[in-house]
């Protein structure tokens, strides 16, 4: 007959203790207190992830609006048990988080605008899971750039998801009243 033998439980991070774990060149995320390791990004991931923080960046910048942070810095989706997410970009305007503010490790608030691109490895139910974490944290608008298929997929807490093709034009009334880009910009 076989056994089955227990292993002590894990103990549960908390988003502070997440941000003193050792920079040991992983790429990594905390859900639900266990820190999970994701792959490095493809280069085309990488491209356009630079691109949406671009995009958004020549919109904020020149207007003073607010944060723009990139990178995969950790954004805090959910406590206890703590979840921190590294959106690919993600927009805090001054109204939301301080324009001399300096939160550390993660800020207290959620950004206003979170930008996902998707990884072609990605699930489906896994990049819908973060949405609806970026959401019920309180973002206001979450965008998943999907390059494979050159669309840009628009969520937000009030609306249906909004799906636009590279032949469309991106607004994104709830954070930006006057942004307007061509989505195929993000895939040139």
């Amino acid at each position: 007959m076989a056994t089955a033998t227990m292993s002590a439980p894990t103990a549960l991070l908390t988003a502070e203790q997440f941000a003193q774990l050792p920079d040991d060149g992983r790429r990594t995320e905390l859900v639900q207190g266990m820190v999970i390791e994701m792959p490095p990004p493809s280069f085309s991931h990488g491209k356009v992830c630079w691109k949406a923080g671009w995009i958004v960046g020549n919109f904020v910048v020149p207007r003073d609006l607010g944060h723009i942070i990139s990178n995969d810095a950790g954004v805090v989706t959910e406590r206890d048990p703590d979840t921190v997410r590294g959106p690919d970009v993600a927009y805090f305007s001054y109204e939301t988080l301080a324009r001399d503010a300096r939160p550390d490790p993660y800020p207290e608030v959620a950004p206003d605008l979170a930008v996902e691109v998707r990884s072609p490895s990605e699930r489906t139910g896994a990049l819908m899971a973060k949405v609806g974490e970026y959401l019920n944290g309180g973002v206001k608008v979450v965008c998943v750039v999907d390059p494979e298929r050159r669309i840009v997929t628009v969520h937000t807490q009030d609306e249906f998801a909004r799906v636009l093709t590279d032949a469309d034009e991106l607004t994104l009334p709830e954070v930006f009243p006057d942004f307007r880009v061509p989505v195929r910009a993000f895939f040139e």
